[in-house]
């Protein structure tokens, strides 16, 4: 649920909220474009050693168009569920206070008395509050159901972002495999980027998110090693 440039008595707009959206998009397509990419060149490069490096070029775009696509679609439906989800329940709060006023008005009282309000204040506020139907909703929607309104856009920028951050991920493991002779080669390489990538990655996400950085970024890197590692053994093992 994200609230989108409320003003406040300042002048000032609040954009902490769009500022948080946009950077979870871009740590859901970054980390799968940085781990899920990287495991599949490093178990290409496990399967076919230094012969047909053109296939791990093919099936890396592949599999970066792929994601990204599937990613980004899953950030869509994400978004859609979220607008539809807040307008659903819209709905059904404009007509609790058609149909229940003095219920909803009750409902507003004992808000207040949570505050701490004397029970005059209380009567006034509620007054106050209940006298546009239009903010009484929105009042309700925000400190009942703890929904504030989603930006209308946000499916479709959701997509884009985690699309796109998927396939920026992407391309860092599977680059090197562009300037080498050899599938092994072209591993040795992409590890230490993207280990360096992932580090780097894991340490400013843990940063926004109040986490340990180091602990973070060393916790990032090795699921990535390790997904990279899996299948690097998974295919030699195939392949002997």
């Amino acid at each position: 649920m994200h609230q989108i440039d409320t003003p406040i008595p300042s002048g000032h707009i609040e954009q902490h909220m769009r500022s948080s959206a946009i950077l979870t998009d871009i740590v859901i397509g970054m980390s799968d474009g940085l781990t899920v990419p990287f495991a599949l060149a490093a178990g290409l490069s496990g399967a076919v050693g230094n012969n047909h490096l053109s296939l791990i070029w093919i099936a890396g775009i592949a599999e970066i168009a792929a994601g990204s696509i599937a990613m980004g679609l899953g950030g869509y439906l994400a978004g859609k569920t979220e607008i539809d989800h807040y307008n659903s329940e819209l709905k059904r709060e404009y007509d609790e206070v058609e149909r229940l006023p003095e219920r909803e008005k009750e409902e507003v009282r004992e808000f207040f008395s949570g505050l701490g309000l004397s029970r005059d204040v209380q009567e006034q506020a509620v007054e106050e509050m209940t006298r546009d139907r239009d903010k009484w909703v929105d009042f309700m929607m925000k400190y009942e159901l703890g929904l504030d309104k989603p930006d209308p856009q946000r499916a479709r920028k959701s997509a884009f972002n985690i699309g796109f951050s998927y396939i920026v991920g992407g391309l860092i493991p599977l680059s090197p495999y562009f300037f080498v002779r050899d599938g092994i080669t072209g591993l040795r390489i992409s590890a230490a980027i993207t280990l360096c990538c992932l580090f780097i990655f894991g340490y400013f996400k843990s940063k926004f998110t109040d986490v340990n950085p180091i602990a973070g970024a060393l916790r990032v890197m090795i699921i990535g090693a390790l997904a990279a590692g899996c299948a690097f053994a998974v295919a030699r093992l195939i392949q002997s």
